[in-house]
């Protein structure tokens, strides 16, 4: 019996796991390194590569999904108390504009996607979603 086959799948198991260590892809590779580790125990019993591969596949998908089920949604990052922004660009309906916000240039979407903001508006701060902030105009807040 050859130690080949088995010894590529940890070999391959391994590094996919050290590389989400290095290079993180919300545990994909992770995932996909357990599965090959796996398999390669399942490679000593059955020698055809073809199985074996599918076999990677298959549990790399299960893995994954049932990993996702496992780790809590990611919630968005609130801003404390809502801050002062300015408008660079117009912030149409449902789509996304620039701001001026503690001195830097921010993508932004309108928190209600009825609105338009036009540019050069004061607006507020309520969250960041990413690399996006989330604003309203300001004279909806001062009336």
């Amino acid at each position: 019996m050859s130690l080949g086959t088995p010894l590529f799948w940890i070999i391959a198991g391994v590094s996919l796991c050290m590389l989400e260590l290095v290079l993180p892809t919300a545990f994909i590779e992770l995932t996909m390194g357990l599965s090959a580790i796996i398999v390669a125990i399942f490679a000593l019993s059955v020698p055809i590569f073809s199985v074996q591969v599918a076999l990677w596949l298959v549990l790399s998908i299960v893995l994954t999904i049932l990993l996702r089920r496992l780790v809590p949604p990611r919630k968005h990052r609130q801003i404390e108390d809502s801050k002062e922004a300015q408008t660079l660009t117009e912030i149409l309906p449902g789509q996304t504009g620039r701001v001026l916000y503690e001195g830097n240039s921010w993508q932004a979407r309108c928190e209600d996607d009825d609105l338009t903001i036009a540019a050069n508006q004061r607006v507020y701060v309520l969250e960041r979603r990413g690399t996006t902030l989330i604003v309203l105009p300001a004279n909806l807040l001062h009336h």
